[in-house]
């Protein structure tokens, strides 16, 4: 790093806030399985802004510079997309944490480094509730508002666009912008802080945003059913929507694989029926509400063909099951080449894994599979086989990813594009459709100095 630049650097931020050499290394990575990760240049600075004007003036050097800025959140992304692959900057938002809540307008107002577990304690602080549940709570605000990020419980609440209202950004060069607010709605011309949620860093600096919260609800139940059979749990889903029931989560699991990750605790997992499985999570503003919706998806389970359902009324019984579900990428993680996260029409996700099981025999791999059965987002591990090329696995993302594409999907909902798959957006991708957004970087960024190497080759 050019040494004046460094300098310049400490005289924004203070000499606290700078770090090199040995203690940019913690900074340098994210939780993208190590096979498929880039590598990350160890020639960087770190530096912890304190506030968006401290962002500004770090852009404006970068420029002058003419040097990379890598935006860096928690460091809990799948994609590489974090990742300084060449030597500059890396900028964490990590001091600015403030979030202070607005009880009767219903809003968050939090700074981007504030992690998920801050907006969902202070929303609880008073009295009111933050829907979606985007991740691991270490995650933070501008990361997965730069990544839109999903979760469990898309299917009833939708994902992080659908909560932010307002944005502070800073653009790559340097002026600071603030795109809606605390309101509700807004049609004055292009909806330019859409387009910067779920850029992935690559048009702005996220520094600041207007949440939208939600009364608490004042019942819940977690249900587990249980099937022999994988296609009778995906037919059910549709018929729970028939029905009126609106889920906060529906998610599918195969036994074996949660039976891993409640072991890697300590656990054991609570539902001992069929392999196949589905995890419902209902959330009601009233005790008759919440019963009434147990009613009917119990009668709807007796019509479906499943084993006897576990009903957990109890939080304990409830967090228990969340804290197992959590465990799964970790215990995966160890086996594991890459992970993929596909969406399909939700129709689709029976047929689709079907096929999945036919391309895992005819490789001879294990392609673990969980999902989000409501939103038609599915979760799929490829896991190491020894002896195997890059290529090989290669050869099996393809298959799937031509699958998924066939049958009305895409190849990401929720991890992004990042640094890894970027060759698979070239692939699947119309090509007017990527030259609108390249168009649309080089607007933004004309010296390409915000997070270059990620989502375009």
């Amino acid at each position: 790093m050019d040494a004046a630049l460094v300098r310049r650097l400490v005289e924004v931020v203070g000499g606290d806030w700078v770090l090199f050499g040995e203690g940019v290394s913690s900074y340098l990575y994210d939780e993208t399985p190590v096979p498929v990760r880039p590598m990350a240049s160890g020639d960087v600075v770190v530096v912890k802004p304190g506030s968006a004007l401290e962002v500004s003036k770090i852009l404006l050097l970068a420029n002058e510079f003419r040097v990379p800025v890598f935006p860096r959140g928690g460091g809990t992304g799948l994609v590489g997309g974090c990742i300084p692959t060449r030597s500059g900057i890396v900028v964490s938002l990590e001091r600015m944490n403030r979030i202070s809540v607005d009880r009767d307008n219903l809003f968050a107002e939090a700074e981007a480094g504030a992690t998920l577990g801050d907006l969902i304690r202070a929303a609880e602080s008073a009295g009111l509730f933050f829907p979606p549940h985007p991740g691991d709570e270490g995650a933070q605000i501008g990361g997965l508002i730069a990544c839109n990020a999903g979760g469990v419980r898309a299917v009833k609440t939708g994902v992080m666009r659908n909560y932010v209202r307002g944005l502070e950004v800073v653009l790559p060069t340097g002026e600071i912008i603030t795109l809606g607010g605390k309101i509700m709605k807004n049609n004055t011309g292009y909806d330019l802080m859409q387009l910067i949620i779920g850029s992935e860093g690559t048009l702005g600096i996220i520094t600041r945003a207007w949440i939208r919260l939600a009364p608490r609800p004042a019942a819940s139940a977690t249900i587990i059913i249980p099937f022999d059979e994988r296609r009778r749990a995906f037919e059910l889903v549709p018929r729970i929507f028939q029905a009126g029931i609106l889920p906060l989560a529906i998610e599918y699991f195969e036994k074996s694989v949660m039976d891993l990750a409640a072991a890697e605790i300590g656990e054991r997992w609570p539902c001992d029926g069929g392999e196949y499985q589905l995890m419902i999570i209902l959330a009601e503003q009233s005790e008759e509400a919440l019963l009434k919706a147990c009613e009917v998806l119990l009668g709807l389970c007796e019509g479906a063909g499943s084993r006897e359902p576990m009903l957990a009324e109890s939080r304990r019984e409830q967090d228990l099951i969340l804290r197992i579900r959590s465990e799964l990428y970790p215990v995966l993680k160890r086996s594991m080449y890459d992970t993929l996260d596909v969406t399909l029409p939700p129709a689709s996700m029976a047929g689709f894994l079907d096929e999945l099981d036919r391309i895992a025999r005819r490789y001879g791999v294990e392609l673990p599979a969980i999902g989000h059965a409501g939103d038609g987002n599915l979760h799929i591990w490829i896991n190491v086989r020894e002896g195997w090329r890059p290529e090989d696995y290669e050869r099996i993302k393809e298959e799937v990813y031509d699958k998924v594409v066939e049958l009305g999907g895409v190849i990401t909902g929720e991890h992004g594009i990042g640094y890894v798959k970027r060759r698979d957006l070239q692939r699947y991708v119309d090509p007017k459709v990527l030259e609108l957004m390249r168009a649309i970087k080089r607007i933004f960024d004309p010296n390409n100095i915000l997070n270059p190497d990620k989502i375009f080759l």
